[in-house]
């Protein structure tokens, strides 16, 4: 498996992440690893659990991954990665599962390997403890915000939280805190050792428009770079233009194009 997300490291991060932290243990992965061979070699794989993601995935392989998500109870609630597999899967998925909440196309991949593109914001620095009760309403709104359905719907509170602290012991959580509350945070979610992706930007909508997260994502880069991995990916909806300027002027380069479908 690890052969294979290291075919496209920086794009396949989050499922060698998944699988180096697994080792592929169902228990742990909340799901399951498919894998499609050909001549007896691992050539495609799909991480199936709450997240639905192709890894390599060639048209024979979407097909049969496919033919393997019907044959049982969808338990993913989004499906992410490459726009063509993602595409491609849901070809087949359609006719048999219940209509998405929202498709997003067309979702820009990029990455970042060098120091940043303008000076990184001063007063941004890793989170800690301490921060939580400030940190944790700034991640609510975010993951509110961005995927349309509180984290804490259904009693998801108690998890969601852990979540959170989790990141912050990693090292992995970094904002900018003023006055007792967010102007500017980000997360690092996903890490090997060929890359990191960045999740969770989120800027004050009191604050917007300052060019906060420009130089907020410049000082997460220079921060993971130096002490995390050696290139930062992120994807960002096509139509966040804000965010997709900001991100340019950070220095981030577009690798690639995503589509995610959520459930």
């Amino acid at each position: 498996m690890l052969e294979l997300t290291a075919c496209d490291p920086v794009l396949n991060v989050f499922a060698e992440y998944r699988s180096r932290l697994t080792q592929l243990e169902p228990r742990w992965l909340g799901g399951e690893v498919w894998g499609y061979h050909e001549d007896g070699r691992l050539v495609s794989a799909c991480h199936a659990a709450a997240n639905l993601v192709p890894v390599q995935a060639t048209a024979p392989a979407v097909a049969a991954f496919a033919e393997r998500a019907v044959s049982q109870p969808r338990r993913c609630a989004t499906i992410v990665g490459p726009a063509d597999a993602v595409d491609g899967l849901w070809d087949h998925l359609a006719p048999h599962w219940p209509r998405p909440r929202e498709i997003r196309p067309n979702q820009p991949h990029l990455q970042i390997s060098q120091a940043p593109a303008i000076a990184p914001d001063p007063h941004v620095r890793r989170t800690e403890p301490v921060d939580a009760d400030v940190l944790y309403p700034a991640c609510v709104a975010m993951y509110t915000e961005e995927v349309g359905v509180s984290p804490e719907a259904g009693g998801g509170a108690e998890l969601y939280r852990a979540r959170v602290a989790q990141l912050v012991a990693k090292g992995w959580s970094f904002a900018r805190i003023e006055k007792g509350r967010v102007v500017f945070k980000a997360e690092v979610a996903a890490v090997s050792p060929y890359a990191c992706q960045v999740q969770g930007v989120f800027v004050d909508p009191e604050r917007r428009g300052e060019g906060i997260a420009a130089a907020g994502m410049a000082a997460v880069v220079e921060f993971a770079l130096r002490d995390i991995a050696p290139v930062v990916s992120l994807y960002v909806n096509e139509h966040n233009v804000p965010a997709r300027r900001a991100y340019a002027r950070a220095g981030f380069e577009q690798s690639g194009v995503l589509t995610t479908i959520m459930f």
